[in-house]
């Protein structure tokens, strides 16, 4: 089945993007990094992709997946043998991330629209399922590898990029062998692409993006993000070490791509579910900063990881649902593009923190993914998620 060299292909690109999350805990103590400083570093990656997912996805309904997604894919090896090259050097590790970014942003947008369409033979809601499962089982991969490297593992800011980058060149050369999904009357460059004036949404779902659509995006990323890197940097965490962080990041991301294939089950119940096992797990991070109780963070991980697991797999279904006829690749990136803004929490609570104590921005985090819940139930009941 084509789809499968697809999801591996995007597995092994997202399997990259968190390699360098336990080692900002070795770069930590290299370079003697303040929190800020550190979750800046984590946050450039954003930095980076929005503005690539917002590029990608339209050019590539223009001129066709592969020829976006494929040079994408070769990048992402590259920003891995970046991160290797840079040692110690904070200058080059913001760039290597940020470069991370770029291309990530680029196969994600891409090569979710990809998937989608090469998975129109399969039931209602198979693409979104499958690119959910890929990039989440990508983002507990990575760092689940690198902690352990990392911790135990020799040249341990060098060995799991390089690890990587093998596994990009064989996702490249299951992507080679794909084949396009977008037409060519769709993709010629001389007037009959897609039109620039088309609308990006049908008609009378403006709402529905700004409460529904945009808000869900951003739970994506704010939920694994807050316990993977918001966490560790404002509580010390038992036993430290860089293998427990990677341990900490692959459990939640697991559990992400774990729930990911519940959406069949859930149906338009998925957004609700998502929503609230965020607020859970935000409660049980707080619980956790303020008593430094490990089973409220034991609780919180796998919590906030299926969350956004959920998040993902019922966003990306929404994508195709409200996408205008061929803007669907403009519409994904969109989507992720909200969803990575997401990576600006662990900044802004390392900041609140500061200002406040930890179990302050965890709690107020919770509140807000409460009322999301909320605002779901109505949409859920209308079949509209």
């Amino acid at each position: 089945m084509t789809w499968k060299r697809a999801v591996f292909a995007l597995f092994a690109v997202a399997a990259g993007t968190n390699v360098p999350v336990p080692l900002l805990l070795v770069y930590q103590e290299r370079l003697g990094l303040s929190a800020e400083v550190l979750t800046a570093l984590f946050g450039s990656y954003a930095a980076g992709l929005v503005p690539a997912l917002l590029l990608a996805g339209p050019l590539s309904d223009r001129l066709g997946r592969r020829r976006v997604a494929i040079p994408g894919i070769v990048l992402s090896g590259l920003a891995s043998l970046g991160f290797a090259a840079a040692g110690d050097s904070l200058s080059l590790l913001f760039t290597a991330r940020f470069l991370q970014g770029v291309v990530s942003g680029v196969v994600f947008s891409v090569g979710s629209a990809w998937v989608g369409e090469l998975s129109r033979a399969s039931a209602a809601g198979s693409g979104g399922r499958r690119a959910a499962f890929a990039m989440t089982a990508g983002f507990s991969l990575g760092p689940l590898t690198s902690g352990l490297l990392g911790q135990y593992g020799p040249a341990p800011t060098v060995l799991p990029y390089l690890l990587h980058t093998v596994l990009v060149a064989v996702g490249l050369g299951f992507a080679t062998r794909l084949p396009e999904t977008v037409s060519r009357q769709r993709a010629a460059p001389d007037g009959g692409g897609v039109p620039r004036s088309s609308p990006l949404i049908r008609p009378g779902d403006g709402l529905l993006v700004l409460t529904v659509f945009a808000p869900v995006a951003v739970c994506v990323y704010a939920f694994p993000s807050s316990v993977i890197s918001a966490v560790p940097l404002l509580v010390d965490l038992p036993y430290g070490g860089v293998a427990v962080t990677g341990l900490l990041a692959g459990v939640t991301l697991g559990a992400g791509t774990v729930v990911a294939g519940l959406q069949r089950r859930l149906g338009a119940w998925t957004a609700v579910a998502g929503a609230a096992l965020g607020t859970a797990g935000y409660a049980s991070a707080a619980a956790f900063a303020t008593t430094g109780a490990l089973p409220w963070l034991v609780v919180a991980a796998p919590l906030l990881g299926s969350g956004g697991g959920l998040c993902l797999a019922a966003g990306l279904t929404l994508t195709a649902r409200l996408a205008a006829p061929s803007r669907l690749g403009a519409l994904t990136s969109l989507f992720l593009a909200c969803a990575y803004l997401g990576f600006a929490t662990p900044f802004a609570m390392a900041v609140a923190a500061r200002a406040t104590s930890a179990p302050v921005p965890l709690t107020v985090a919770a509140a807000a993914t409460a009322l999301l819940a909320l605002r779901l139930l109505p949409v859920a009941r209308a079949r509209r998620l």
